[in-house]
């Protein structure tokens, strides 16, 4: 099995167990929300739903992304993974801003009732289950290198923030404080909206072509120089697509070198980066001639 097939079955196969979990988090704290009266577990629930949302576009993206290039997109689609990881931070944005309104709404109307002892424990089941499931994607995601997996494991990890939230919330309005739970469940739109915020921010930063780590530029930088051949390096850029990287460099040889011993050092520094760093996709080697004596 090659790696794009390898790497496209983990991703499907956590973003499944994701799913099948989020699914039954989302019924249980909804349902226990409504009955136990608890606007927290309502909002913890919903949570969930956009959890259901995110593993959705993370599994077809990851699909997507592994489709082999083609006529109108010669470098392949391995952006679609950060496309639509930007897609699920907007659901959550908007998430949050549904959740934050209603809280607001209860807080205002002053129409708090005191949740019931179920709510409790869908709280508490919901952390333990969101905490594992971070646990076991982040690791997945860091494995294959998926933005979308990793975004969607933090994801898992603000869920479960949110139900210690609710779990605050239930057990001081169970306690005599019912105001606690509405601001539980505006304490869960916040923390919605940061994860939100903070994916969008980096995903965003991708398409845009954004500069990688300085640690992973002097590499390679490093890897071109120690060449032989190759005088100088200059205006390196790197550009990340998807998982991987795609390296644009300029290098400096003799300028009394022919054409082809030129290119053969340059086909030379291509070579040694694509062999020596698995994440680099490709490399655009542009080979000028060094004007000092």
């Amino acid at each position: 099995m090659d790696n794009k097939k390898k790497r496209s079955k983990e991703g499907t196969r956590i973003s499944i167990i994701s799913l099948i979990a989020n699914v039954l988090l989302a019924i249980i704290k909804i349902t226990i929300g409504i009955l136990s009266s608890s606007t927290a577990l309502v909002a913890d629930g919903f949570h969930s739903v956009s959890d259901m949302a995110s593993t959705i576009i993370v599994m077809l993206s990851i699909r997507f992304s592994e489709t082999p290039a083609d006529k109108n997109h010669p470098y392949g689609h391995e952006k679609a993974e950060a496309l639509g990881t930007n897609i699920l931070a907007v659901i959550l944005i908007l998430t949050s801003a549904f959740l934050a309104k209603d809280a607001v709404e209860t807080l205002i109307s002053g129409e708090i009732a005191e949740p019931g002892s179920a709510a409790l424990a869908a709280a508490f089941i919901s952390i333990v289950v969101k905490e594992v499931l971070y646990r076991y994607t982040i690791k997945i995601g860091e494995k294959i290198n998926s933005r979308g997996l990793i975004a969607d494991a933090h994801h898992h990890r603000s869920d479960a923030f949110s139900s210690v939230a609710a779990l605050i919330g239930i057990g001081g309005a169970k306690l005599g404080l019912r105001i606690l739970d509405p601001i539980a469940g505006l304490a869960v739109a916040f923390l919605i909206l940061k994860v939100g915020y903070e994916i969008l921010r980096d995903t965003s930063y991708e398409l845009m072509d954004g500069r990688p780590e300085k640690e992973k530029v002097d590499n390679i930088c490093y890897l071109a120089k120690d060449i032989k051949g190759v005088v100088d390096i200059h205006d390196i850029k790197l550009r990340s697509y998807g998982p991987r990287y795609i390296v644009d460099l300029k290098i400096a040889v003799d300028g009394k070198l022919t054409v082809k011993e030129g290119h053969n050092i340059a086909v030379q520094v291509k070579k040694t980066i694509i062999m020596s760093e698995d994440d680099v996709k490709d490399v655009l080697v542009h080979v000028d001639p060094n004007c000092i004596d």
